[in-house]
């Protein structure tokens, strides 16, 4: 098969990959085209735009954290049923883990065979963009640049001189370009963009960009040149090729403002295996899901939804009484913060959490604790694993476990850069939770662990 795809890199961070994604999206849906997002690297907020602009869920590909195989095949799942595959690449084109190529956009690109398309910031730069994209071109020829964008363009003319010595100096076709407008710019704070979930609106956005998109940029160029994708490899399927079990599970998802870090493919790969999940907001129900035999809590914000979350006070007292009775519960990051004793924001204000681990408080910090790729190693059983097992993930988060106690019961060892090495992995009763995320197609055994553990407590009841 010849799925019509393509990558959207840029030179750096910053030059407006998610907003030229989401406008080439919203401008592809225009056009009558059925758009499948992909994101590359470990990253929940982008994603977000691009499943509200096309109305699928973006899934996110991984080269460090997942096998070459894996990618094709989570890839080929999603992109088999659409007419263009979109994917916002991560950082710039060639940045990865240290000095290799390990979770870039140019070696996802290589895997899947993909055509790239730049994007510049030009804001400071005419002629000299034409240097920096024939750097880009020659650093690495297995990548196929096949087009470039033009940000922040702030004249016809400055398009024009950039335009023109870009295609003199190295060949490629520029594209177009969108202007340079300050109310383009997508809203941040202390972790990235905000989530689509909690912005107002985005109609009003999400209409002017599709117009700068189709008015500046040639988008059937861009769908011409994503049919003309290379073969697309051979998969070996793993994590989806067996049949569904009868016998289910169900899983209770925490998913609202205030969680809403997943990957969807972890989702996915827990309904494969055997998992009914129904969706619960931690803020406005004041119960679990009738009859849920396990807990997921991924990560999102309850920093900022503090007060919400403390008032809910028969939830919380709902989620202690199962988690005490033995209800399987997996919390990342987020999730974390709301298990323990209190999270203390960043004004100092303390704020009564669910107490499953009743002598810790989360803390929020002044900048960032942790970011980056993780190895970890299962040193203790949980209910996701068995010791001995390795896995890959990621961390990034402001918030750190205040006034840790010695005889905390944690089950991961984590490594980092040059080595660094810290715990992780607190567990209590059938309670599994960290500072780490994992995707479930690094090691897809997780996923059936925790079923499994569902799947007991389920029988026990």
């Amino acid at each position: 098969m010849k799925y019509p795809r393509v990558i959207l890199a840029g030179t750096n961070s910053g030059v407006g990959k998610t907003t030229l994604t989401m406008g080439l999206i919203l401008a592809l849906k225009k056009r009558d085209l059925e758009v499948q997002p992909f994101k590359a690297g470990p990253d929940y907020i982008d994603p977000s735009y691009h499943s509200f602009a096309s109305g699928r869920s973006c899934r996110n590909l991984d080269t460090w954290m997942l096998s070459r195989d894996t990618i094709l095949e989570l890839f080929e799942r999603r992109a088999k049923d659409v007419d263009i595959s979109i994917i916002e690449g991560v950082m710039g084109l060639y940045d990865g883990l240290k000095d290799t190529q390990k979770g870039s956009s140019a070696h996802l690109a290589k895997i899947l065979n993909s055509p790239v398309i730049l994007i510049v910031d030009a804001r400071s730069m005419s002629r000299s963009a034409a240097a920096v994209v024939l750097g880009y071109k020659e650093f690495d020829k297995d990548v196929r640049i096949s087009g470039v964008i033009l940000n922040n363009i702030g004249s016809p003319s400055h398009y024009s001189s950039a335009k023109f010595a870009i295609e003199i100096k190295t060949g490629l076709p520029v594209l177009g370009f969108l202007p340079r407008d300050i109310n383009l710019t997508l809203p941040e704070r202390h972790l990235g963009l905000i989530p689509a979930y909690e912005k107002a609106p985005l109609d009003e956005f999400s209409r002017k960009l599709s117009n700068l998109v189709d008015k500046n940029i040639d988008v059937d160029k861009i769908i011409d040149i994503s049919r003309k994708a290379r073969a697309f490899p051979k998969v070996k399927k793993k994590l989806f090729k067996n049949k569904p079990p009868q016998d289910r599970v169900t899983i209770a998802v925490a998913k609202d403002a205030a969680f809403n870090f997943y990957y969807q493919d972890n989702l996915d790969i827990l309904t494969h295996n055997g998992a009914s999940l129904v969706e619960f907001s931690a803020l406005g129900d004041k119960m679990l899901p009738q009859g849920a035999d396990g807990l997921y809590i991924g990560g999102g914000f309850p920093e900022l939804f503090a007060a919400e979350l403390s008032k809910n006070t028969k939830l919380k007292a709902d989620i202690y009484k199962k988690a005490k009775e033995g209800l399987p519960i997996y919390a990342e990051c987020g999730g974390l913060m709301y298990l323990v004793k209190e999270l203390i924001d960043s004004k100092n204000r303390g704020f009564p959490m669910v107490g499953v681990f009743e002598k810790l408080s989360v803390k929020m910090a002044d900048g960032l604790r942790a970011l980056g790729y993780v190895n970890i190693e299962v040193f203790k059983d949980n209910i996701l694993s068995d010791k001995g097992v390795n896995a890959r993930g990621h961390v990034f988060h402001w918030s750190y476990l205040d006034c840790l106690p010695s005889k905390e019961n944690f089950t991961y060892k984590v490594t980092k850069d040059k080595g660094k090495m810290f715990l992780d992995g607190l567990a209590k009763w059938n309670v599994l939770t960290s500072y780490s995320h994992l995707h479930f197609g690094s090691n897809i055994g997780f996923a059936k662990n925790f079923i499994k553990s569902c799947s007991a407590y389920k029988n026990k009841k």
